[in-house]
């Protein structure tokens, strides 16, 4: 078969196939003497296998550990074996995000927690207070900042949080 139609029949864009031929996904590929690539209907499967191992999550180095040249001689062991791992780096990885789930919720609970009488400013320092545990200073005013405080015209619109 040629790219053509293995590109409609995986979905796959020709380039796509190319970039997998040329990383040594792709070991059965022919040419003919126009120079044109041919395809074994296998080739359909193994596309498909490396679409879904890249869905899982497995890099493309690790798709070629684990294809066999024939996949008729699936090294049995090996797949199960690096399925298992992937399984465990997806459970850390899951481990991990939902860390970072619950610190951004708690962070948005804070920030949102600001009393009505507080400006931006004093609420950033409380939240800052409250997640790292300590007081946070306040920034030193120099001679020039309070020049430029002076410039800050009252009513006017300011980036709040």
């Amino acid at each position: 078969m040629n790219i053509g139609e293995l590109a409609r029949r995986t979905g796959l864009t020709h380039s796509r196939i190319r970039f997998y031929e040329s990383a040594g996904l792709l070991k059965t590929v022919d040419r003919r003497p126009n120079g044109y690539r041919t395809y074994p209907v296998e080739t359909v499967l193994v596309l498909e296998l490396i679409a879904t191992a890249q869905r899982a999550g497995f890099s493309l180095d690790e798709i070629r550990t684990l294809l066999p040249p024939d996949l008729e001689n699936w090294r049995h062991d090996a797949l199960i074996e690096a399925l298992h791992r992937k399984v465990a780096e997806i459970g850390a990885l899951q481990t991990r995000l939902d860390q970072s789930k619950a610190q951004l919720v708690a962070l948005i609970d804070e920030i949102e927690a600001k009393p009505n009488d507080m400006d931006c400013t004093a609420n950033a320092r409380r939240v800052l207070s409250n997640i790292l545990g300590k007081e946070v200073e306040r920034p030193t005013m120099t001679a020039g900042d309070v020049g430029r405080r002076d410039k800050i015209k009252p009513g006017r619109a300011h980036k709040t949080s």
